[in-house]
């Protein structure tokens, strides 16, 4: 008998790698900072608007739905989260310094100063946002936004007031940031000494505004009627 001849084993097809995706998808935070990145150096030139936000968006690599449940009301929720960036590098800058061996003067400058230094890779974008805050329609969106940085702050500077002096202070820091941010923004100067110079001089008077405040609260203190006044009500 002849054997018959064996068939030829088909070689096994290599196998395909899947292909490869990213070990963890990446979080709400990371999207709104990766089309932060990629809006701000547009905003420069076009401003925040909706085309704008979806140009970052696709350039970020996020996809049109997330865009729109990350940033809800558009580009006034992308200036929010702006401002908000903004304030927690500032708290991260200024935990690493030495505040505690600064005068109380000393720390609301650096803090003002630390604040501008975040936003002046930006600085055109960070003055068409605050341009935008400063609308009517975006009126109450921009005094809480002030509200949050200047109490950042003062909870930095080390701050622990709660009583009037709480609102009262960061009223008066909102002057001198809000002032000195728009000095700012039309500094046009290499060294920016006329901004600084200009913070020295809002400092000073809330300084003497101070002393001032301490001298008649300490003079009025002696009369009995505004003393009772002054204290606190019993509930």
């Amino acid at each position: 008998m002849t054997e018959t001849p064996k068939k030829p084993r088909k070689k096994a097809m290599p196998k395909t790698e899947a292909p490869k995706t990213e070990s963890k998808a990446r979080s709400d935070q990371q999207m709104r900072e990766a089309v932060l990145a990629a809006a701000l150096p547009h905003a420069a030139f076009d401003g925040f608007t909706e085309n704008m936000l979806q140009k970052a968006g696709a350039e970020a690599g996020v996809a049109k739905a997330d865009l729109k449940r990350l940033f809800e009301d558009g580009p006034i929720s992308l200036i929010e989260f702006y401002s908000s960036w903004a304030d927690a590098e500032l708290e991260k800058r200024l935990g690493a310094m030495d505040l505690k061996a600064m005068k109380i003067r000393e720390r609301i400058a650096a803090a003002v100063k630390t604040r501008l230094a975040i936003l002046r890779p930006h600085k055109e974008a960070a003055r068409r946002a605050a341009a935008q805050l400063s609308l009517p329609m975006h009126a109450a969106l921009g005094a809480r936004l002030m509200y949050r940085t200047v109490d950042a702050m003062w909870r930095a500077a080390g701050d622990t007031s709660t009583d009037f002096n709480f609102y009262t202070k960061r009223g008066i820091l909102a002057g001198v940031y809000g002032s000195t941010a728009m000095r700012w923004f039309n500094d046009t100067s290499a060294d920016e000494k006329p901004t600084e110079e200009f913070l020295a001089a809002r400092i000073d008077n809330v300084m003497q505004f101070e002393k001032f405040k301490a001298k008649a609260k300490e003079a009025l203190s002696n009369f009995p009627a505004f003393a009772d006044w002054a204290k606190p009500k019993a509930k």
